[in-house]
């Protein structure tokens, strides 16, 4: 096996000699996990830089490295233009044919030159069809368009659910996200809001804050009603009406509102939600490059997309053990205008969280530029690696010395700021220099041969044509799916909050408070929001049950304890198993009161409830229930000879799985 087949080592090219122009035979390998420490690839329009970083992208893909390619400019869907067969007719759909009229050739002959030309490429670098059919074969290639049907649509708009339990035990990251979720919202909104100073951040982060400490998710419906009824009387030692007048609240709800009527924001509410373990791998766990085109959104669409997203990520690593191997890619094509050195718009604060924590979690975060100027240096001096191509202005090498010199301060290693000066001036088309932290020196190389076809930015059509048979796929998936579903599922598993109680006009004939027997534990759950204006309050009956199950099993050195809080409703009238059909309460999803509220009344109650052998005779249902349809799902790797954590589900096993075997 070639050096540059070995696991963990990523050919990038051949070492070059500046002075004298020559291509050398060393190859450059770059070893994975120098990607830990982040990397930053600059250069100007024809330095090579797209090759050079779809190269990187293609070497990850082939060690099995999912990642996810943020793609604002339209060139990264060309990572599944690779042709294993190199034939001309793979080539030509993709050709333009104005430059084949140009070269005085027919479409079809112009398929030929570009297909001869790429074999002679990969060729000339060492590679072959076979290396293009395991990088095919090595990871499931995506194209997603946010906002829109050209490729898979991905909606963000489930990203105001409330975070996982690591974000919600964790106050700085809770506030982190609270913050990005009102910032990111704002912002599609068309309004400049300074977190520390505008009302309208202000009151949206209390939102978020409140209902996601409750557990509640939430949705632009639910965010429109809130706003304009807050689940709160205070904003710090303000009352709520002082600090912002309702009529001034239902403005800001009245443009939400506009935004979620308005025809095209239609897009936003389709696809699959953003979900990173899911642009990550596939539900079989095999390893993904998904590639996020945002090309066709505007300005205040994209800084939207990218803050959520960036935050979803910083979410998604914070639930990650350590590692020091490189476990994912986030790769971003341009980052100009979302990491400036002054101004500090939304998706600034996630990325300087990436680029100073992401290393301890095995996430390698890869950004490019062709505008190296508008660039916090300061911040990007935790990048270990920076691949620098030709640049166009003297101000541009300026820039990036600066931000080269900052670097080698952070890692504590000298800088010769003349020489690389002096260097970075002589660079020519792909030929870059590399200056790693890791290394003692810097390396000036050629970049190889891109397996993919370098065709330029795909449109629209092009990108919907590569995505009709995952499409196609994907419904046919959901239509087997939907006929092997079982009509009987147990319910248990839904985590939405149920509705306890409820706000409705006086009815003529409420109930009065039942009399519950006195060996029977009674619970209320309080309401949300205050009680509307000449309206009662409504308590619903309901069996609450909590429950601690041991699980043992010592082949699998498992020993672990799990919490359940049931809840079921009767619909109207009692289940025979009422624990089959109970929904089970996410943790902290409420807290419960011994005393009823103010201004209630009661609905009816089933007759059963009212006698006390009947809760005798659930708890040993209860019981029966949790031995037999609560168990706790393992998965076992027979290579490895291990077992899945307990709370794992068959995807995060497989991940897990997959960074333990890059680690052996």
């Amino acid at each position: 096996m070639p050096d540059y087949e070995k696991l963990g080592s990523f050919y990038l090219g051949k070492k070059y000699e500046l002075a004298a122009r020559r291509l050398l035979e060393e190859k450059v390998l770059y070893d994975a996990k120098d990607l830990t420490t982040h990397a930053m690839c600059v250069g100007m329009t024809g330095s090579g830089k797209t090759g050079l970083c779809l190269s990187l992208l293609e070497e990850a893909a082939l060690d099995g490295i999912p990642a996810i390619c943020l793609d604002p400019k339209g060139d990264l869907g060309n990572l599944l233009l690779a042709f294993p067969q190199l034939a001309a007719e793979d080539f030509q759909p993709w050709l333009d044919p104005s430059e084949a009229s140009r070269k005085g050739l027919s479409l079809d002959e112009f398929a030929v030159q570009t297909a001869d030309q790429w074999r002679a490429g990969l060729t000339a670098w060492d590679q072959d069809a076979a290396r293009v059919q395991r990088y095919r074969d090595s990871v499931d290639l995506t194209i997603y368009t946010p906002g829109s049907n050209a490729g898979i649509p991905l909606t963000v708009l489930t990203s105001f659910a409330a975070p996982p339990a690591e974000i919600l035990d964790d106050p700085e990251a809770l506030r982190e996200r609270v913050a990005g979720a009102a910032s990111g919202l704002l912002t599609l909104l068309g309004i400049e809001a300074d977190p520390l100073s505008s009302r309208e951040h202000i009151l949206l982060s209390t939102i978020f804050d409140t209902a996601w400490r409750q557990g509640q998710n939430l949705d632009l419906p639910s965010l429109i009603r809130w706003i304009q009824t807050p689940p709160i009387d205070k904003i710090g030692v303000f009352d709520l009406e002082s600090f912002y007048p309702g009529d001034e609240r239902l403005k800001l709800a009245m443009t939400l509102n506009n935004l979620l009527a308005s025809p095209s924001f239609a897009g936003w509410l389709e696809g699959e939600p953003l979900d990173i373990r899911k642009l990550l791998y596939t539900p079989q766990g095999k390893p993904r490059l998904s590639v996020i085109s945002i090309a066709h959104l505007n300005d205040s669409e994209r800084m939207f997309f990218v803050t959520i997203l960036l935050h979803e990520l910083v979410s998604w690593m914070r639930t990650q053990p350590g590692t020091s191997s490189l476990r994912a890619l986030f790769y971003m094509d341009e980052v100009f205008g979302y990491f400036p050195p002054t101004a500090k718009p939304p998706s600034k604060l996630p990325m300087m969280i990436l680029l100073k924590q992401a290393r301890a979690f095995g996430l390698g975060i890869v950004l490019a530029t062709q505008n190296p100027v508008d660039l916090d240096y300061k911040g990007l001096s935790n990048i270990g690696t920076w691949f620098l191509g030709r640049l166009q202005t003297q101000r541009d090498k300026q820039r990036v010395l600066a931000g080269l010199e900052g670097a080698a301060v952070q890692a504590g290693t000298g800088f010769d700021r003349g020489a690389m000066e002096q260097t970075l001036a002589a660079l020519g088309s792909r030929v870059f220099l590399m200056n790693n932290v890791h290394d003692q020196r810097p390396t000036i190389f050629q970049t190889r041969w891109a397996m993919s076809f370098l065709r330029g930015p795909l449109s629209r059509q092009q990108i919907q044509t590569l995505m009709d048979p995952r499409r196609a796929q994907a419904a046919a998936d959901a239509s087997t799916a939907s006929t092997a579903a079982s009509p009987s599922a147990d319910t248990s598993a839904t985590a939405g909050q149920p509705q306890v109680s409820t706000t409705r006009p006086a009815p003529p004939q409420h109930q009065p408070r039942p009399v519950i027997p006195g060996d029977v534990d009674e619970r209320f759950w309080p309401p949300q929001q205050p009680l509307a204006q000449g309206s009662v309050g409504l308590y619903r009956p309901a069996l609450l049950a909590q429950a601690a199950c041991h699980y043992v099993r010592a082949s699998a050195n498992v020993d672990h304890w799990l919490d359940y809080t049931l809840l079921y409703q009767p619909d109207p009238a009692l289940a025979t198993d009422p624990w089959r059909a109970a929904q089970r309460l996410p943790r902290g999803v409420v807290s419960w009161s011994t005393q009823p509220e103010q201004g209630f009344g009661y609905d009816e109650l089933p007759a059963e409830m009212l006698k006390a052998r009947q809760y005798k005779s659930w708890g040993k249902g209860l019981a029966d229930h949790l031995y037999r349809h609560r168990p706790l799902r393992l998965y076992r790797c027979v290579e490895l000879k291990c077992y899945s954590e307990p709370g794992q589900d068959e995807l995060d096993a497989r991940m897990s799985w997959a960074q333990q075997a890059r680690e052996r």
